[in-house]
């Protein structure tokens, strides 16, 4: 288990660097901001921060759709600042306090992968729409869920040597992996999840500051937008 966490820390820290890095490369020769569009940096600041946070053209265009979002994104990121408490000793009150939240951010995290993936095979044009990866994914993710809300509710692991696993590959000094069937599988989606990030459509996440439809500003008539490469050409001639 140890190799394996290693590994797929690796894959990702590479694949997540190179993503960004084409990502960043990618030229962008048109303006195309989405209007309605700020017309000042300030203002795409400010609409990045929305979009990330609120998933503001998400509840304009679906609203049952903006909803399971919510769910999902809002559970996993209490989710993940429960988890902080097995990386870091001592433990901050802070933590300690946000901990009941995790749980409940573990049910509403389970919930709106529950709508999400009823949306894949209830709504037609959706599901015609839909790649089988939609679904692994989706099932993925449903997997580490519900396994982790089993060892919180029904089969509770030693969360001490949990601890100590953890911090022991936080050394490179890697200790005994603690048995246990639930924390086995919700360790091996993670870092299944973790290994392929880079190479999917979860990719979504570092992505979207990358989207010229977000990260323009509407100023197209004041500023003529020229791409790094057409500058150089320019200059050339």
């Amino acid at each position: 288990m140890s190799g394996l966490f290693y590994l797929a820390t690796l894959t990702f820290l590479i694949g997540m660097v190179w993503k960004i890095l084409q990502y960043a490369r990618t030229p962008a020769p048109l303006k195309i901001p989405t209007t309605p569009a700020p017309p000042t940096s300030a203002g795409v600041v400010a609409r990045l921060a929305r979009e990330t946070l609120f998933f503001e053209s998400l509840f304009r265009a679906n609203l049952l759709l903006w909803f399971f979002a919510v769910l999902f994104h809002g559970g996993l990121a209490l989710v993940f600042i429960r988890h902080l408490r097995y990386f870091v000793d001592p433990v901050p009150a802070w933590l300690v306090w946000m901990q009941p939240f995790g749980i409940y951010g573990g049910i509403a995290m389970v919930l709106g992968l529950m709508g999400l993936l009823a949306r894949r095979f209830l709504i037609r044009r959706v599901r015609y729409i839909s790649t089988p990866s939609d679904y692994l994914w989706l099932v993925l993710l449903l997997v580490i869920g519900v396994s982790g809300l089993t060892m919180t509710y029904v089969a509770h692991p030693d969360v001490v040597a949990l601890k100590a696993y953890i911090q022991s590959l936080w050394h490179f000094t890697p200790a005994p992996f603690p048995a246990d069937p639930f924390l086995t599988l919700h360790l091996l989606g993670f870092l299944v999840l973790l290994a392929l990030f880079p190479f999917s459509k979860l990719l979504h996440a570092p992505g979207v500051f990358f989207s010229p439809t977000r990260n323009q500003a509407d100023d197209a008539r004041e500023h003529r937008h020229l791409a790094p490469w057409s500058q150089s050409e320019l200059e050339s001639q």
